[in-house]
């Protein structure tokens, strides 16, 4: 089975260009449409996904099931905005465990947009309907300081995360707190319409960077998990789970 670690260094400048152009760039300059909207356009159904824009600096990660050789092929025939946009010209590749031992702790990371379902279909910030419910505790809601009601945040999100964490017995959660928080609007397509187009909207909600320490459960599912990514908008640079030796600084 191929698994592995992709990263490349997308051009800024030609990145912002190129999203302008075609309307994919958010009013807060997130690029999260923009480069799913490349990968697609370079690779297609084979786009790596979930993926991690870390900046101008570190770059794109992304995790693939695709062989290295199949995406080099497709990369070289690339449209050349496309090709300079990703910086597809430094594709590297790294093989990636596909069996892990039950017990191993590794250290993570991973930027999530934990978001919850409503009934009318709404996406709402799990926080908030934490709050807004009957279940959420007085103290939380009551407290007028600002640090109760920041560690009242960064609990409720690393419970969300542990809720996705233990599906399927993949992983348990040792210890995990909230690295950075903000609201962000993000692109999205709606429904096509009755001429066939499918307009852009944008999106508020929480984008949470959530670091810590798990323990391995079982090894199908937890690579099952990275293949997947956690949350909503995986294809669209939210859940993708980074991890390194437990020994490492994040």
């Amino acid at each position: 089975m191929s698994f592995h670690l992709l990263h490349c260094v997308p051009n800024l400048e030609a990145l912002t260009i190129w999203a302008t152009r075609h309307r994919l760039l958010s009013p807060d300059g997130d690029e999260g449409y923009a480069l799913h909207a490349l990968l697609m356009a370079a690779f297609g159904e084979q786009a790596p996904k979930p993926f991690r824009y870390l900046g101008a600096r570190q770059g794109l990660l992304a995790y693939t099931d695709q062989s290295p050789d199949a995406l080099r092929e497709k990369a070289l025939i690339a449209l050349p905005d496309i090709d300079r946009a990703l910086g597809l010209s430094g594709l590297l590749f790294k093989a990636f465990p596909t069996t892990w031992r039950r017990g191993q702790t590794l250290a993570f990371e991973v930027r999530v947009r934990p978001i919850v379902r409503t009934k009318d279909g709404r996406e709402r910030d799990v926080f908030l309907h934490r709050v807004e419910s009957d279940s959420a505790p007085k103290r939380a809601t009551e407290n007028e300081t600002e640090n109760a009601v920041a560690d009242f945040r960064d609990a409720t999100y690393v419970e969300w995360l542990c809720h996705h964490l233990v599906a399927e017995g993949s992983a348990e959660i040792l210890e995990a707190g909230m690295d950075a928080f903000r609201l962000s609007r993000v692109i999205r397509r709606a429904q096509s319409d009755d001429t066939g187009l499918r307009k852009a909207r944008t999106v508020m909600g929480p984008d949470v960077i959530l670091k810590g320490h798990l323990k391995i459960g079982d090894s199908d599912a937890f690579c099952r998990l990275l293949k997947r990514g956690i949350g909503r908008h995986r294809a669209f640079g939210f859940g993708m789970l980074l991890v390194r030796p437990d020994s490492s600084v994040l």
